[in-house]
């Protein structure tokens, strides 16, 4: 099971911002589609992720003005980043060690895409119960 079967299953739309953007920009693209990281792209390559995470320290460390630091400023930089042929259990156990919730997908230096450790969850729980009922149905016609 490699990252590139989730990628598969996910689809290709991936959604970025760039670093010069402000938290506010990052905020109103967080809450618009419902997803709690972006990963920050500076001339297509992945210098960053920004999460909720990256809000509540911002907000903790300036308060209101918080919304007006850029990107750049509070995003979580390096990324942590996987590639297509990495294993989705390398991923999970990468995701644990590092106490984060979303990898960058990364393949010649751009990104291909993004999986939260929700994908993988989810993936691996359908191909357990997807074994199982294999393993069902190979008892029921013994």
């Amino acid at each position: 099971m490699t990252i590139a079967a989730i990628l598969g299953d996910k689809g290709a739309d991936l959604v970025f911002i760039s670093p010069d953007r402000t938290v506010a920009d990052a905020v109103a693209l967080l809450a618009e589609r419902r997803i709690g990281a972006v990963p920050v792209l500076d001339d297509g390559r992945v210098v960053g992720v920004f999460s909720e995470r990256d809000v509540i320290r911002c907000l903790r460390e300036h308060g209101a003005s918080a919304l007006d630091q850029s990107i750049a400023a509070v995003m979580t930089a390096p990324a942590v980043t996987v590639g297509r042929d990495d294993s989705v259990l390398g991923a999970l156990s990468l995701m644990t060690r590092r106490r984060i919730r979303h990898l960058p997908v990364v393949e010649r230096a751009r990104i291909v895409g993004i999986v939260s450790i929700g994908d993988l969850v989810k993936y691996r729980i359908d191909r357990i119960e997807a074994e199982a009922n294999a393993m069902r149905d190979y008892i029921q016609q013994s």
